[in-house]
C-alpha cells in the first residue's frame, strides 16, 4: 500500500479556475485538470524565480518532490496550450498558507 500524501503547502486560491481557447464552447474542449499544488509549484519557481530548494521548502514538501510536481504542471500546462485543451485548475492534497505568512524557515546547515 503506497504512503499518503502529506499536504503541500498553498499561499492560495487562484483568481480563475478555468483557462480555455477563446471562441470555443467549454463543453466541446478536452478538459486537463492541474491540481492547487502544480499551480503553485508554477507560480514559485516561474513567476517568483526561487531555486527548487527554496520553493520546496516554502511548500513544505522535499526539492525532489517538487521537482516532480513542477515537471508534472508544466506538462499539463503545455498540452493545454499547444492542443487546445481547457484547463481546470482544482483539489490536490493541499492546505493554504496564511495570508503573508511564509513556510517555516528551513533550519541552517551545520558547521563542518
Amino acid at each position: 500500500m503506497p504512503r499518503p500524501c502529506c499536504r503541500r503547502r498553498i499561499a492560495g486560491a487562484p483568481p480563475a479556475a478555468v483557462f480555455k481557447p477563446a471562441g470555443i464552447p467549454g463543453r466541446l474542449l478536452e478538459e486537463i485538470v492541474l491540481g492547487l499544488d502544480g499551480l503553485e509549484a508554477i507560480r514559485l519557481a516561474d513567476l517568483e524565480g526561487l531555486y527548487q530548494e527554496e520553493a520546496a521548502a516554502r511548500m513544505g514538501v522535499s526539492r525532489a518532490t517538487f521537482g516532480r510536481i513542477v515537471a508534472e504542471a508544466r506538462r499539463r500546462v503545455a498540452e493545454a496550450l499547444v492542443e487546445g485543451k481547457l484547463l481546470r485548475i482544482e483539489g490536490g492534497p493541499v492546505s493554504e498558507s496564511e495570508e503573508g505568512a511564509e513556510a517555516a524557515p528551513v533550519p541552517p546547515k551545520a558547521k563542518r
